[in-house]
């Protein structure tokens, strides 16, 4: 049986979760936890890995982890693994993915309720038996249905990020068939959008009756539900499925802008086309009885009098209106300077400083800010005083020696409940910047929570506002704000916002992103990186800004690293 990598960390957080569950050690846990983020950023096969003794290099991975991935490798299944699922019910661990249900919580409902599935949780917290535990109430009872409810509702979604990666296995796959030219991914992960629910895939052909035709006996294809004669919803062996649209060439423009969407961005642009004397359908473009050749979506475009809209911007929110004067220039990835949000082994990251810096220099960087977690984080080995100063020096050290991108000295500093960072004034100082962020009391209401981070925002080392919202896209929803006072705030005291590329937060949200520009905010992309598969998460955060509508100007890391300083620098004087 082959076991591929996304397996053996799937195992090892199964296996930490169980670990929170028996209640077992802290240390223990976070082992398995950060093993599993150190595995995740490896190349290869867990085959090799084993073969080679990879895995006795690694930084944190000791025998315990190596057992694991040897029993994956050699029989296909953990025996640890096993062995916990025989101690902890497997609906504990579901449960767990239920908004605002931590391990404590879940292990109480157990012990004290006896409830042992997401089925009975529902049940109980109908009945009001959740409601009558200490600590519970009525209210927390009802937030744990929404978590139910969402959870069920999210089940069709996935992730950006897995959904890039398979559609572009199932691109590779379909360029295969005969007769096909060109394989372009479309729809919702074309636009970009944070969560997906449907993929598809354009096919460039001169026959789409060959290639329909060849998609049927085509192996790994399990079931072809033909829509029409170019279109064909398709399911694969392994489960996946997709939308496939097939064009010849001379039409792919418009093919291309209807596969990609959104709905309501396509109702614009065909009423601009009647307006125009023209008709525009999914599968071509027409002046009159006269058909008009569309080898790309700019000729689209064009005819209509517009500029090519970028696929991130296809929404409906206004840029058929700017797409007539032009559309501006949007970031991209080339235009960051500088990469921050990134944590090293100093607290729950694999990276050494110099590494780091070296990774960051290849990559292009002209900086790199280290911004490891604050001493309040405990449960993620946040730094004391001892930690930072040490930190420092290695820091110094690491940039009088040259060996990569200049390290800035950061710091993701524990919002505290009452706005404070749980560092004295004098050591925040020491910082080059600072990202704030909240990491707990989330059940605080929309005033608290709002006075809470404006607070924080007083404070004149504060640089930049790490992941606002605190959501955990398909996990966790985002704590109630007025995010309309945090952004004439941070537009009056020159606080940063960040887009969080992490793809399980992507916060702020794109709709936001353009709300907080439009306010004055300045903004900033940190990949919150913890390994190095973690550094390439900027590219789903220059997504979530392009969706922004952000420029290269808008954003505080496309700057130079001396106008990154002064403006950090600005807040504290």
């Amino acid at each position: 049986m082959t076991v591929d990598r996304a397996a053996v960390v799937r195992v090892l957080d199964q296996i930490a979760a169980h670990l929170e569950l028996k209640g077992e050690n802290s240390f223990k846990i976070r082992a398995f936890r950060m093993g599993a983020r150190t595995i995740s950023s490896l190349g290869g096969e867990p085959s090799e890995w084993v073969a080679r003794g990879t895995l006795n290099e690694l930084h944190g991975i000791g025998p315990a982890i190596q057992g694991v991935v040897r029993d994956l490798v050699t029989a296909g299944r953990s025996t640890t693994l096993d062995e916990l699922r025989e101690q902890v019910p497997p609906g504990l661990v579901e449960m767990l993915r239920i908004s605002g249900l931590g391990v404590a919580k879940v292990r109480q409902i157990h012990e004290r309720l006896h409830v042992e599935s997401v089925p009975e949780l529902e049940a109980a917290a109908r009945d009001g038996r959740l409601a009558q535990l200490p600590g519970f109430g009525a209210r927390t009872a009802e937030n744990v249905l929404r978590g139910i409810a969402r959870l069920r509702q999210t089940a069709t979604f996935r992730l950006l990020h897995h959904a890039i990666e398979e559609s572009e296995l199932l691109k590779g796959t379909l360029a295969r068939l005969p007769g096909v030219t060109e394989a372009i991914v479309a729809g919702e992960v074309r636009r970009r959008l944070e969560l997906v629910r449907d993929l598809a895939v354009v096919l460039v052909a001169d026959s789409h009756q060959e290639v329909l035709k060849s998609l049927g006996e085509f192996p790994g294809v399990e079931e072809v539900g033909y829509q029409d004669e170019r279109r064909a919803a398709v399911r694969f062996a392994g489960g996946e499925s997709c939308q496939v649209v097939v064009t010849p060439p001379a039409n792919l423009g418009a093919v291309l802008i209807h596969a990609t969407g959104g709905d309501a961005h396509l109702a614009q642009l065909v009423a601009r086309a009647s307006s125009r004397g023209y008709t525009l359908s999914g599968a071509a473009l027409w002046k009159g009885s006269e058909f008009v050749a569309t080898p790309d979506e700019a000729a689209v475009y064009r005819a209509l009098g517009l500029d090519l809209v970028p696929p991130e911007l296809r929404e409906g929110t206004g840029e058929i209106e700017v797409a007539e004067t032009g559309i501006p220039r949007l970031l991209t990835r080339g235009d960051l300077q500088g990469l921050v949000h990134c944590h090293t082994s100093y607290s729950d990251g694999s990276f050494a400083v110099a590494d780091l810096a070296r990774i960051c220099r290849a990559a292009g960087y002209q900086y790199v800010g280290v911004t490891d977690h604050s001493g309040t984080a405990a449960y993620v080995g946040g730094l004391s005083e001892a930690d930072i100063r040490a930190q420092w020096a290695e820091i110094d050290a690491t940039n009088d020696h040259d060996v990569g991108a200049r390290v800035l000295k950061g710091i993701e500093a524990d919002i505290l409940a009452d706005g404070r960072l749980g560092y004295p004034d004098e050591l925040l100082a020491g910082f080059d910047f600072v990202i704030a962020s909240v990491h707990n009391r989330f059940e605080m209401n929309r005033e608290q929570m709002t006075e809470r981070i404006l607070a924080a925002m007083d404070h004149p080392a504060v640089t930049i506002l790490g992941h606002l919202t605190g959501r955990l896209l398909l996990s966790r929803e985002p704590y109630p704000l007025d995010v309309e006072r945090i952004f004439a705030r941070a537009a009056e005291r020159g606080v940063a916002i960040e887009i969080n590329a992490d793809p399980q937060r992507l916060d702020l949200d794109w709709r936001l992103v353009r709300q907080a520009s439009r306010a004055g905010v300045m903004i900033s992309v940190g990949a919150d990186a913890h390994s190095p598969a973690g550094l390439e998460n900027v590219d789903f955060g220059v997504a979530m800004a392009r969706k922004g509508w952000l420029t290269p100007g808008d954003v505080l890391n496309a700057r130079p690293v001396g106008e990154f300083l002064a403006f950090a620098r600005k807040r504290g004087s």
